[in-house]
């Protein structure tokens, strides 16, 4: 078949970009020829990844980021419309597609968790009611919502696919969709690229990297876009597990974002110098073994493909509810799942029973056993599945 695949921004970095990079691969496997419409690619990832059956077509776009996104849509429309394809299958909100995975989520969710967690963080009533109509006034978001409201109405629309039956209702509620025109495929990793016979010695190596001794305790985050993954609530939390006296803990931020507004938190809590910054890591998935537990108290994430890394690199993951990933978790035997990811004393005492070693390894080792089943040639599967429920060989 010759597939379609519609991303804006690809890069070897992002839990998107990432996702679709495996996912071309394995239908390249196959024997499938994809066609790759985006607007920005990274020149090193196109070169090593050249392929006769990988085509790259670059999409025209300028301006503002909510101009991108309209110049986007439209010229990928006409760039797919002139292609010949069996299927078009898009990871963006595009105007032309048969199968569109929800993998950003729902929009319009967002926006609503988000404004409950600045009713916490702004208890004032003038600053959360400014912040709230600013964002109501935003194009970026008007512009967002737009292309989300007329895709989940084209016509042209065959299949949604979320990566969580938590997403998967939130399109319904939200947009009224029919239930059986979604269909929840959840993410998939390349389980190979964490042999944990090498964990002990990449562990050491990390921890020498950046100063951190071998009886410290690493709560390790992964992600970029530290406000949606609750990086705030996790510093909160980690600042009352220190003043309990659990002091011989260190946090490990992997991603790009405001530094500073959360160094001057952790300031504030006393825990300044235990909180550690790396920036964007091109390593980061060898990251995971310089960790012992792994906490993403997401204010909402669709499907975090860093829990499930991290499972397979026999961490014990403490999540949110709002995380799509928290379904494949059985509290307290393979994960933790924090039910309001706002309330850090929550998130500390889910915490708190991984501290001890025996614990949190017995928990990592069943997290390992749980990602196997995880795969991306699962994954692959079940878009296949979907494809030919449409009639296409």
């Amino acid at each position: 078949m010759n597939i379609g695949l519609i991303r804006m921004k690809y890069a070897p970095y992002g839990g998107a970009e990432v996702f679709l990079s495996r996912f071309i691969d394995e239908l390249i496997k196959k024997g499938h020829t994809c066609h790759l419409f985006a607007a920005k690619w990274d020149e090193k990832s196109k070169i090593k990844t050249q392929n006769s059956k990988l085509i790259w077509h670059r999409v025209k776009t300028f301006g503002p980021s909510f101009f991108k996104i309209w110049f986007f849509a439209f010229n990928a429309f006409l760039a797919v419309r002139k292609t010949p394809l069996d299927v078009v299958i898009s990871f963006d909100r595009t105007l032309y597609q048969d199968i569109y995975r929800a993998g950003d989520g729902c929009h319009r969710e967002w926006l609503f968790q988000r404004q409950k967690a600045w009713s916490i963080e702004h208890r004032a009533w003038g600053r959360n009611t400014i912040k709230k109509l600013i964002t109501s006034l935003n194009p970026l978001h008007l512009t967002i919502l737009y292309l989300e409201k007329r895709l989940f109405k084209s016509k042209k629309l065959k299949f949604v696919v979320a990566n969580s039956r938590r997403g998967k209702q939130e399109i319904i509620r939200h947009y009224n969709l029919p239930e059986e025109k979604i269909y929840v495929i959840y993410n998939g990793i390349d389980i190979n690229r964490f042999d944990l016979k090498e964990k002990e010695r990449v562990r050491a190596y990390y921890r020498e990297r950046f100063g951190i001794s071998a009886d410290e305790t690493v709560l390790l985050f992964v992600g970029s876009g530290f406000e949606r993954k609750g990086l705030e609530f996790l510093i909160r939390a980690f600042g009352l597990l220190n003043a309990r006296g659990y002091d011989k803990i260190k946090l490990l931020v992997v991603g790009k974002g405001n530094e500073k507004k959360y160094l001057k938190l952790a300031g504030r809590l006393g825990i300044k110098t235990d909180v550690i910054f790396t920036g964007h890591l091109k390593d980061v998935l060898r990251c995971y073994f310089a960790g012992d537990i792994f906490v993403l108290p997401s204010i909402y994430e669709p499907f975090s493909n860093a829990c499930l890394e991290a499972m397979a690199a026999g961490l014990p993951v403490v999540t949110s509810s709002m995380n799509g990933a928290s379904e494949i978790l059985n509290n307290g035997k393979d994960g933790m799942v924090i039910e309001d990811p706002l309330n850090h004393h929550e998130i500390a005492e889910m915490i708190k029973p991984l501290l001890d070693s025996d614990k949190r390894n017995e928990i990592g080792m069943a997290a390992r056993r749980r990602a196997e089943n995880y795969t991306i040639e699962n994954n692959v599967e079940g878009f296949l599945k979907l494809i030919n429920r449409m009639g296409v060989v």
